[in-house]
């Protein structure tokens, strides 16, 4: 297999080869009303109906041609040997903040004693309720005064949203640091994937982030636009140095991008990452939410001599003067979430009508429930491929947040 073939992509629209994916599991089930906070949630999904859309989701993919590969199944066989388990959940159990060295023990005998390798992953991200260690018992003061909390190892039920634990760029990746704890485990299985994967290991790909940094940014802030610029927002969950080290790693690798256009966008839930406001959908043509037209300060990034790494230039500038300048394009269309209507677009935004998925130019994936924004996207020309969301986007992501691309056709 060529390099080409295993990570390749230069593009937001280049036509989807190979795609990530995670179906929901127990995880979502381990949800209650008092952890929606503590683990980013604004309500609980029902899992059955959940994982119907989900395989909808992977059935539209797979009938146009996309292979779809699931995070669980590489991450249980990139750990056959007991040597690299082993290490995965001395790993895992670190980050999981086991308060004590009788139950870090406990859960490392109860990981370690499943009869195979996808089961123990499939446990690791749906969490470990305390009742589930036979030898636990309350015997230490935090024991005693947690008394109430459920869980030994809190379950990962944000999971599903492959897009943000780590990031395709060109032919590398961006392993990332999350903003969050609660998240941030997520990105230990991609880490042990390129590592161990028989896929990828070997293979020399560049790293353009490292997950042990100390800034954080997520997937959902990293667009590629074509194969000389990236787009990657300033948010609430990326910090402006993790867009500098990314910067610095590319060049230095001589990949062919040119340009990063760090986004500044309003630190804000609704706001949350650059792909929640702000998607491709054709050689021209984005989706938006209406607030991210502008003026917006935008950060170019470009090659700097041998003593100054990078040149940066702010520029304020409208969305649509920035896309067309850096894309080199003589017009763009912006195509406003809910038609731009207050009442619509806050309603349409809340459920991603901003997030799709392009599998090909001017052909996306849609969340069934944006009625607004779909028949919007139609009449400017975008094929549709509509998905149920009833009960996914719970989970405040959409079609994009669900899925992390590996290979893309290059443009012509």
């Amino acid at each position: 297999m060529s390099k080409e073939n295993i990570l390749n992509v230069y593009s937001e629209i280049g036509k989807l080869k190979k795609v990530l994916l995670h179906r929901p599991g127990k995880e979502i089930e381990n949800l209650t009303p008092d952890l929606m906070d503590r683990l980013l949630f604004d309500d609980i999904p029902y899992m059955e109906v959940a994982r119907q859309e989900h395989d909808a989701f992977a059935n539209i993919l797979r009938s146009n041609d996309v292979e779809v590969l699931y995070l669980e199944d590489l991450a249980a066989e990139s750990i056959k040997n007991f040597g690299i388990k082993e290490a995965f959940v001395d790993e895992f159990i670190k980050e999981a903040n086991i308060d004590s060295i009788k139950k870090r023990e406990l859960v490392k005998e109860y990981i370690l004693g499943f009869s195979n390798e996808r089961d123990m992953v499939d446990k690791m991200m749906e969490g470990i309720r305390k009742e589930e260690i036979r030898d636990y018992k309350k015997t230490s003061l935090t024991d005693i005064v947690g008394s109430n909390y459920p869980f030994i190892v809190d379950p990962m039920p944000n999971l599903y949203f492959t897009r943000d634990p780590f990031a395709t760029i060109g032919q590398g990746i961006s392993l990332n640091h999350m903003r969050t704890v609660t998240r941030n485990r997520e990105t230990l299985f991609a880490k042990y994937i390129f590592k161990y994967h028989p896929e990828y290991k070997d293979k020399n790909i560049p790293i353009w982030f490292d997950r042990e940094n100390n800034t954080s940014i997520e997937g959902g802030d990293e667009l590629i636009l074509n194969n000389k610029v990236i787009a990657i927002g300033i948010s609430e969950r990326t910090d402006a140095y993790s867009i500098e080290t990314i910067a610095k790693n590319i060049f230095e690798k001589d990949e062919k991008f040119e340009v990063v256009l760090a986004f500044d966008i309003p630190k804000k839930r609704a706001f949350m990452h650059l792909d929640t406001v702000f998607t491709m959908v054709d050689y021209n043509k984005f989706t938006i939410h209406p607030e991210i037209e502008g003026p917006l300060t935008v950060y170019s990034i470009t090659r700097g001599s041998k003593d100054l790494k990078l040149n940066i230039k702010k520029e304020t500038m409208c969305l649509s003067d920035i896309l067309k300048k850096y894309l080199e394009v003589d017009d763009v269309t912006l195509i406003r979430c809910g038609a731009g209507n207050t009442i619509d677009a806050g309603r349409e935004q809340w459920n991603d009508g901003s997030n799709t998925l392009t599998i090909a130019p001017g052909e996306v994936v849609v969340y069934a429930r944006n009625h607004v924004t779909n028949r919007l996207l139609e009449q400017n020309g975008i094929k549709l491929h509509v998905m149920p969301s009833s009960e996914l986007s719970r989970g405040r992501g959409g079609p994009r947040c669900m899925s992390m691309p590996l290979v893309r056709e290059n443009l012509r």
